[in-house]
């Protein structure tokens, strides 16, 4: 029986598989929290994939995975360029990371998180599986603010103005590798401080839009690639400017890279370019962390946190989850 209600191809995506995105990172989430703490980052992480492709293979949905975990003789699921869904709905492609922050579950570190992607076919960036320069910030500053191309002191100084403030109030959020040791001594040498993280720039980009709770400002700095288009699709739906470049400094990556319809190894990305339609972002704590709780385990009860972004509307949704059936997170 027809209701008489005409639902558009973006709607398509929000009313059917909002909460069923949900599911998949919740499970995703509870899989590898089970191994919290234990050392082993690639079991946390398997455990993560294998729960989170039992999900995707659920939904009404013709998908294929655009940015996953790794490319097909690297990763034994969720690949780059698999398929997934019952093929009975909608055409979207996919953008997965099961498992943000390896070391920090294995350690059991804050801010681990299961993170995924979907939006309609076409619409997601597709890349091979390789480092990515990134530059982010939240809403409210005019356009052109940051540059990719800029050096830190006319960003910082740039973002210092947009904002009304000296740029000794600003803190910039960067990844602690030693390839950002010449970063952070030209950050800290403008007077701005360094926040560093071990792992997690996907909830790290996030942290630039609310910079009054966090207290960061700006992100920089190279990170992964499959990191920088799941923050760009965050940031679609809740604001904010980034700007990204692929390192394809070997032929293998640029012939790689071309592969996907990548023509250009030097162009310079918006957050448009990486994420464009209707986007929505599920993430669901695995670790207590900034952005979200951790998976708690009480007895017959298994709560979740996540949080979903959906760049159409602009609509966030934090889902507080108690799990009373057991049965439903077992790894088998």
């Amino acid at each position: 029986m027809s209701l008489g209600i005409t639902v558009q191809p973006g709607q398509l995506i929000e009313r059917i598989l909002t909460l069923e995105l949900v599911r998949v990172t919740e499970r995703a989430a509870v899989a590898s929290a089970r191994l919290r703490g234990r050392g082993n980052e690639k079991a946390a992480d398997q455990a993560a994939v294998d729960a989170m492709r039992r999900e995707l293979n659920k939904l009404p949905i013709d998908g294929t995975v655009v940015i996953g975990e790794g490319e097909r003789d690297e990763a034994p699921m969720l690949f780059i360029g698999e398929k997934v869904g019952n093929k009975n709905g909608p055409k979207v492609d996919i953008a997965v990371d099961p498992l943000e922050g390896t070391t920090l579950c294995a350690k059991d570190m804050p801010g681990s998180i299961a993170v995924m992607a979907m939006a309609e076919s076409g619409t997601l960036l597709a890349a091979p599986d390789v480092y990515m320069h990134k530059i982010a910030i939240g809403p409210g500053y005019p356009q052109g603010t940051i540059d990719l191309d800029a050096s830190p002191e006319e960003n910082l100084n740039n973002l210092a103005k947009a904002k009304g403030v000296k740029v000794n109030e600003l803190t910039a959020l960067v990844l602690d590798r030693p390839r950002h040791v010449e970063l952070i001594a030209a950050i800290r040498k403008l007077g701005a401080g360094v926040r560093l993280i071990s792992d997690g720039d996907v909830a790290g980009i996030i942290f630039t839009t609310q910079p009054q709770e966090t207290g960061i400002d700006i992100y920089l700095g190279i990170g992964a690639a499959p990191e920088g288009v799941l923050a760009a699709g965050a940031l679609r739906c809740i604001g904010g400017q980034m700007q990204a470049r692929l390192i394809l400094d070997t032929e293998e990556t640029r012939a790689r890279a071309l592969q996907m319809g990548v023509t250009d190894p030097n162009r310079k990305y918006d957050m448009t370019d990486l994420a464009r339609g209707d986007v929505i972002v599920a993430a669901t704590g695995v670790t207590d962390g900034g952005l979200l709780k951790g998976v708690k385990f009480g007895g017959p009860i298994i709560t979740t946190e996540t949080i979903v972004y959906r760049s159409a509307t602009g609509t966030v949704r934090r889902i507080y989850g108690e799990h009373r059936e057991l049965s439903k997170f077992h790894l088998d």
